[in-house]
């Protein structure tokens, strides 16, 4: 059975760069046998959270959050792709996933961060690890930083110069990591009901 893994994006920007690392995570996820969607939030366009799905009776929730609910629900894994604005995450990113609680739980998630500078998102990396884990996610300790994203990765998604050298070298275990936390997961949830 394929993976099923949601890679989730938040950039509402013009101009955004962060688009090629989302798209070198979905190719290279693909490419090793999973299931991938890019979720991108500029797409989604969910508004700035008023109530979140699970406040809406069944059936009266936009369509775009109940789509997007019952996709996370199926998935197997995440991986969460983000800026850094500010030292802080993303706000299109982090409004998407505050519309879901339950939806996420017991599943495992991966962090990938971005910047045009050379600290490739770091801090923005470590403040999801704390709110994907409250949002009942088991976050593996593999982590891509890209960066700078614009001579990391072409306009085409396509690894160039050193940094996208590193990439490369980085991709397999970050993969592995995710693919070892999903396959775990996935049994035990088939094992054992989750304990709420």
């Amino acid at each position: 059975m394929a993976d099923r893994i949601l890679v989730f994006y938040g950039s509402y920007r013009r101009d955004r760069m962060g688009i090629r690392l989302a798209d070198y995570l979905v190719a290279g996820l693909r490419a090793r046998g999973a299931d991938v969607e890019l979720i991108d939030a500029k797409a989604v366009d969910l508004p700035m959270l008023d109530r979140m799905y699970k406040e809406y009776a069944p059936g009266e929730a936009p369509p775009a959050m109940a789509d997007l609910a019952a996709k996370i629900v199926a998935a197997d894994a995440f991986v969460f792709v983000t800026g850094e604005y500010n030292w802080g995450p993303q706000p299109g990113l982090k409004n998407l996933t505050d519309h879901y609680l339950e939806e996420w739980f017991w599943r495992p998630a991966a962090i990938a961060s971005y910047s045009a500078g050379r600290l490739s998102g770091a801090r923005s990396n470590s403040i999801w690890h704390a709110i994907l884990s409250e949002m009942g996610m088991a976050v593996i300790s593999s982590t891509l930083t890209v960066g700078p994203i614009g001579q990391t990765l072409d306009t085409a998604a396509q690894p160039i110069g050193d940094g996208g050298a590193a990439l490369d070298r980085q991709f397999p275990r970050f993969a592995d990591d995710l693919a070892w936390w999903t396959e775990a997961a996935r049994a035990q949830r088939a094992r054992q009901a989750p304990p709420y």
